[in-house]
């Protein structure tokens, strides 16, 4: 049995898809109201809070992933965040279960140095404080070395579906509903995007790896890191838009987050796109050699056959891109 906990997410539904093509028909999805990703899969409804109803559901279980998330909610991270993750490690050290723990980049150095597996933690804000906290305890957990334990760290995602990201958000959406598109603070620094269906396939590598456990793995991402620039000239001739956006200034979105509580909980991570982004994955790409990652073509490609016929946007554009003064 492998278990997936916080299974609503894209990245659980994809690595639902990823084992049971390539590992498992035995899975088990866990969240408060699990929905199916394949008929045969076997549904647990438990709160991650709730010890007791945790270990329920992690219970005969060969190996646990730890997907879940939370809405970007400060408060939220501080007082739910942790707790979940204390009960899914405890659930699995009493049912003796792999732990995979699904992670990203917030309690990196927020600067262009590139990150690898042993970068230090440097928290900026107070979600990347509980992020960094998050990994302290799974970390504490692997040097206990009563179960076998991972890390699968991810940068930011673009991809199909439910995919949560601020790529997604200003650029991808936005192509969709044929509105103007938004880059975050500047348009020439280089971004590593992860394919989020790349970041469940890898995830489930690593799961069914028993060498992976007891390590920390950046999963795999394209080497050729776009800026924002070539990554929205890209999008918008595979969708066939007008090449045109708008570069939001770090201070307009400052602003904005006095009114607005999405983009003031997004406000910590804005010093990530003043710089070079480089998130390295070299150590899993040199152990699983055979892993395709997919390029950024082919994956607005598949986004684009996702969405069907777009109609063409009812406003027209001017071909060059408008920028933000306050950039």
């Amino acid at each position: 049995m492998q278990t997936i906990l916080g299974a609503n997410g894209q990245i659980a539904i994809e690595l639902a898809r990823e084992l049971r093509r390539n590992y498992t028909s035995d899975i088990r999805l866990v969240s408060r109201t699990p929905r199916k990703v394949a008929d045969a899969d076997t549904l647990v409804s438990a709160n991650l809070l709730d010890p007791v109803q945790t270990a329920k559901a992690v219970k005969g279980s060969r190996i646990v992933y730890f997907t879940a998330g939370l809405p970007p909610d400060t408060r939220l991270w501080e007082t739910q965040f942790p707790l979940m993750l204390k009960n899914a490690l405890a659930a699995s050290r009493a049912a003796g279960a792999r732990f995979a723990y699904f992670d990203n980049t917030y309690m990196y150095p927020q600067n262009n140095t590139p990150q690898t597996e042993e970068t230090p933690f440097a928290p900026v804000g107070r979600k990347g404080r509980v992020r960094a906290a998050m990994a302290g305890m799974v970390l504490e957990e692997m040097k206990r070395a009563d179960i076998p334990v991972l890390i699968g760290r991810a940068p930011e995602f673009y991809g199909p579906e439910k995919t949560q990201s601020v790529t997604n958000a200003l650029i991808i959406d936005k192509l969709k509903a044929g509105k103007r598109l938004r880059v975050p603070v500047r348009d020439d620094t280089r971004r590593t995007l992860i394919w989020t269906p790349d970041a469940s396939r890898a995830l489930a590598t690593l799961g069914n790896a028993p060498d992976a456990f007891g390590q920390s793995w950046h999963l795999p991402c394209c080497d050729d890191r776009l800026t924002y620039k070539q990554f929205v000239a890209l999008a918008c001739q595979i969708f066939g838009r007008p090449y045109g956006y708008t570069v939001l200034g770090k201070w307009t979105l400052t602003a904005a987050g006095i009114f607005s509580k999405q983009v003031r909980e997004i406000r910590e991570l804005l010093p990530r796109y003043e710089v070079d982004n480089l998130f390295d994955s070299t150590k899993f790409k040199s152990r699983f050699p055979e892993f395709e990652v997919t390029p950024y073509r082919r994956g607005l490609e598949l986004i684009r056959e996702e969405w069907g016929a777009i109609d063409t946007p009812p406003y027209v554009r001017p071909v060059c891109e408008t920028r933000d003064r306050s950039a």
